[in-house]
């Protein structure tokens, strides 16, 4: 393997990876656990 090589596979596991974060955070059974999170700043003790 050439440094060629590796830079390829490194782009396409870089790509791999953010593409399976991108799918988890938008699908919609995450919807709820998300909203609840945006509104923790907001919430009073």
């Amino acid at each position: 393997m050439d440094i060629t090589t590796l830079r390829i596979v490194a782009t396409l596991a870089s790509m791999a990876c953010f593409l399976g974060i991108w799918v988890w955070a938008y699908r919609g059974r995450n919807r709820s656990r998300f909203e609840e999170a945006a509104r923790l700043p907001f919430e009073q003790d």
